[in-house]
Order: structure tokens, then C-alpha cells, then sequence
């Protein structure tokens, strides 16, 4: 199964510059230790030591906040888009 992970900017130099990531996995958490794989040190960057999502980087599936899902058990599909969005703060 093949999903799309859009990789923001300030991830791209763990990508080789890619924007755009085809990656395997039937949850988020799979996901994320496939692209660990294909990108080493990634998943440091968008998890905590106990491998939650950290707090201040966003995941959606097809367009949908994974908070308002399954969390990091997610369900993927075949040709699914996951885009990665760090917060940003500002006033």
C-alpha cells in the first residue's frame, strides 16, 4: 500500500530535499517508522521520546486533523495524502 506524505520545508533536508515522500503503512504509527527508514532521524524530529506525536506538529489525513480521528492510530488506505504541518505561533 502506497500512501503520499507531504514533508514541510524545515523537514526537507532529512528528505534529500523532497517535498513529496511515497511511503508505506496501515496507521500513522506505521508510517512514521517507514519513513524512518527511508529518512533516518525524521521520526526524533516529529516525536517525543515515548514516540508520541509532538505537540506542536499536525498530521492530516485527506485533509483531516488526525486529533479528531484515531490519533496516531489512524487508519491509511491506498493513495492516501498525509500532509505534516509544524504550528506556528505568532502574534
Amino acid at each position: 500500500m502506497t500512501v503520499k506524505v507531504l514533508i514541510p520545508t524545515p523537514l526537507q533536508k532529512l528528505t534529500r530535499e523532497q517535498a513529496v515522500l511515497e511511503c508505506s503503512g496501515t496507521t500513522i504509527d506505521e508510517l512514521l517508522e517507514s519513513l524512518e527508514q527511508s529518512c533516518p532521524g525524521i521520526k526524533a524530529r516529529l516525536c517525543d521520546e515515548q514516540g508520541e506525536l509532538r505537540r506542536f506538529i499536525n498530521f492530516y489525513v485527506n485533509s483531516e486533523d488526525i486529533r479528531f480521528l484515531s490519533g496516531q492510530q489512524t487508519t491509511l488506505s491506498d493513495g492516501d495524502e498525509v500532509s505534516i504541518i509544524p504550528a506556528i505561533a505568532g502574534g
